[in-house]
Parts: C-alpha cells; structure tokens; sequence
C-alpha cells in the first residue's frame, strides 16, 4: 500500500522498488549472524558458501541447505536475529520508504532469508505482511530446527525473479540489492533495472554488472525520485 502520492516531488522514475533485506535493509548477513554463535569452524564454512552464492560463484540452491543444517537455527537462535536486524537497519530507511511510498512508489521486500526473523523489521519499517517475500522455517514442540520451507522459490538462484514475476507489479521496477540472487531479477526480466547496494558489502561481480551502484538509503531516495529543476 503507497497510500496518497506526495505531489511535492518529482515524478518517481519506477513505480516499484524491490528491496533486499540481508546486507541491504540490515547490515546484518543473517545466515551468516546465526553461524557466529555456533563456533569457529562452522562460522567459516557459512561464510564461504554465502559469499560464494552471493558472488554468483555457486548456484543458491547449491548451498542453501547446507548452511542451515549445519547451523541447526533454534527458534531462540532467529529470535535473537530478529533483534540484530533492527538493531542494524541501514540509516535512512525508514525515511526512504516512507518518502517513496507517499510519492506513490510500490515499496516491497524479497529476500532468501528467514522470515520468522524478517518480519519484525519489516513491520517496524511499515511493511505489511503480504508485501515481505521470505522462507518461513519449522521448529518442533522444543524450539529445535525442524527444517524450512523447500518449496519456497527463494531458496534458489532464481527465486527472486520468479516471486518478483509472479506479482505482476507496476514498472518500470527497480530491484536493489547487495547480491547475484538480487541481480537475477533484472537478468531474468523481472525487474527493469538493478542497483547494487553496496553500503555494507560490495560484491564486485555483482557491482560491475548492475545497472547503478548506490551506498546509501539517501542515495536510493535520489535515484528514484530526482531533485526538482
């Protein structure tokens, strides 16, 4: 919901803005957040698989399981997450949003990580539910990690592209995020053009291949909605 354009600015130049939420809205890499509390070695065999999908060296689906195996995320493990993303939302954001959603720009959030964990960013940064894509996780009766969610296309490389596709949203779009999964949505068509978001880790492969590079939440808002002349 963009609720009543601000006609005080100028004309956005996309209608829809996708939002990453991992390394993009938080500075938090969450899977990688939740391999620091386990130990040593397991934080650095996530970290390698995650910056090796991110970077476009393997396929998501390659190791998106894996991570979460060896992590085991119990339900405390993701509630405890869910605080570290707000505790680290990318500065501006919420000013960001909340000025492109008065300017009648669609405001949505698409990412491959845990929804549980998500949602309460997202909610805090006035999104509602059914406009944050994400893969849900299951727990037994104890809280211990029972598995995710595999029929959830975010879990693979073109997930986002797919979901994005699915909504059939107004364009032009503009996908911005810090990975090659965010990447694919403007590679697969779904999104008409991508920023790399680079304010908390800039992939290289993914920042020579993208449309525009910002840094920064204010330089988002710039972008979309240029300075009167």
């Amino acid at each position: 919901m963009t609720g009543q354009a601000d006609q005080s600015v100028s004309t956005p130049r996309f209608l829809t803005v996708v939002l990453d939420v991992d390394s993009t809205l938080s500075a938090v890499e969450g899977i990688d957040w939740l391999a620091e509390r386990r130990d040593g070695e397991t934080a650095a065999f996530v970290r390698r698989l995650t910056a090796d999908a991110m970077s476009g060296r393997v396929p998501l689906q390659d190791v998106y399981e894996r991570r979460l195996e060896r992590i085991a995320p119990a339900l405390e493990d993701v509630r405890a997450l869910s605080d570290a993303y707000r505790a680290n939302v990318a500065s501006g954001a919420d000013r960001t949003i909340a000025r492109l959603r008065r300017s009648g720009v669609r405001v949505i959030a698409i990412s491959g990580g845990l929804r549980q964990a998500i949602m309460p960013l997202c909610r805090a940064l006035s999104f509602v539910d059914d406009d944050v894509f994400a893969v849900n996780l299951h727990w037994d009766a104890n809280g211990r990690y029972a598995g995710f969610d595999h029929a959830s296309p975010l879990v693979s490389q073109d997930g986002k592209a797919t979901v994005l596709r699915r909504l059939v949203l107004p364009r032009p779009i503009l996908a911005v995020g810090d990975g090659s999964t965010d990447l694919a949505m403007k590679a697969g068509g779904a999104a008409d053009t991508f920023s790399a978001y680079t304010e908390f880790v800039n992939r290289p492969s993914v920042a020579v291949a993208a449309d525009h590079v910002l840094t920064s939440f204010d330089e988002l808002l710039t972008f979309v909605l240029p300075p009167l002349e």
